[in-house]
């Protein structure tokens, strides 16, 4: 059978953006209530359902895990097979079914009902047996599904993965769960590097960052960056601390109008109060501050204003972080 696929596939998205749009007048205390419940629990939240809710579910508690909440999935068919030893009184449970009446959740709910563990369910039958179990019923139900048959969920599925990702979303910010606690919970790969990578991992130090002191001549400098095998210098007073930087683009700039910068203090020619960063920053956030000020090295300082290092943006490179 011939189709308008472009038109059929835009009916499918409309379909499923009024099913999320529907979902903001229904939030109100229940909504508040449930991210209370999830914020004060001193167990896991176990997130349970089956089928395509199921794997919904499963999308749900490992958002929720990796954003700081403990969580796991508990597949229902399997709970009243075994599965519910993994449940204790101190954990919440959620509960994603949009029609919150199959037979195993019949069998489900007494059990967690003896146990003590709050329930909050996702549904779209707010008369389920799910419903009148839950502590929090939250409304996922939608006017139709963008299936033509009105048989394999779609819509339904769409509104319960934006309503767990609404009730994560506020959770972690309850938590108060920054870019740091993020990076913990993902170490491997790009996201890991740009995350956990700190500038005292990456800095130059020791003889690969050239230091001296603000009398010495430019000629002397030019050695020191030469042995150092970097781009620029950091120079510092005699108590060693920070006065300035010279870089490649400083000896270009006086090598056209001074014949005898070679003989100069380095203290002439050099760039004055630089700009700096600390050992401790994300090298991703370093990374940002020298693209913004449009420079390519900058030196790396205690609290003091003593140079520690020297963060080069080819070292940034090299980290993957561009």
């Amino acid at each position: 059978m011939k189709i308008n696929v472009i038109q059929r596939a835009k009916e499918v998205l409309e379909i499923e953006a009024q099913a999320i749009k529907a979902l903001k007048s229904r939030l109100g205390k229940d909504f508040i209530k449930a991210i209370e419940l999830i914020f004060k629990c001193k167990g896991r939240v176990v997130v349970s359902g089956m089928g395509k809710t199921g794997i919904i579910a499963q999308k749900f508690s490992a958002t929720l895990a990796s954003t700081g909440t403990p969580s796991l999935f508990l597949h229902t068919a399997e709970a009243i097979h075994g599965d519910l030893g993994k449940v204790t009184a101190e954990d919440v449970i959620i509960i994603l079914s949009n029609s919150g009446a199959t037979e195993e959740m019949k069998q489900l709910l007494p059990i967690l009902k003896k146990i003590g563990s709050p329930i909050i369910s996702l549904t779209g039958n707010l008369k389920s047996i799910l419903a009148k179990y839950s502590d929090v019923v939250l409304d996922v139900s939608v006017k139709k599904e963008a299936c033509p048959l009105g048989l394999a969920p779609t819509a339904s599925t769409t509104a319960s993965l934006a309503m767990a990702d609404a009730l994560a979303v506020c959770l972690l910010e309850r938590k108060g769960f920054k870019e740091k606690d993020f990076a913990f919970f993902h170490p491997g790969g790009a996201l890991g590097r740009r995350l956990l990578l700190t500038v005292e991992d990456i800095m130059r130090r020791g003889q690969a960052n050239a230091i001296v002191g603000e009398n010495k001549k430019v000629s002397q400098v030019l050695f020191a960056i030469t042995k150092a095998r970097t781009g620029s210098a950091i120079v510092v007073d005699k108590q060693g601390k920070l006065k300035g930087i010279f870089t490649d683009g400083d000896l270009r700039r006086h090598l056209e109008s001074d014949k005898d910068l070679t003989n100069r203090q380095i203290k002439e020619v050099m760039t004055k109060k630089p700009t700096v960063v600390k050992k401790d920053m994300l090298a991703a956030e370093a990374m940002r501050i020298l693209q913004a000020k449009k420079i390519d090295e900058v030196p790396v300082v205690d609290k003091f204003m003593r140079p520690l290092g020297l963060l080069d943006v080819q070292d940034l490179l090299k980290a993957g972080l561009v």
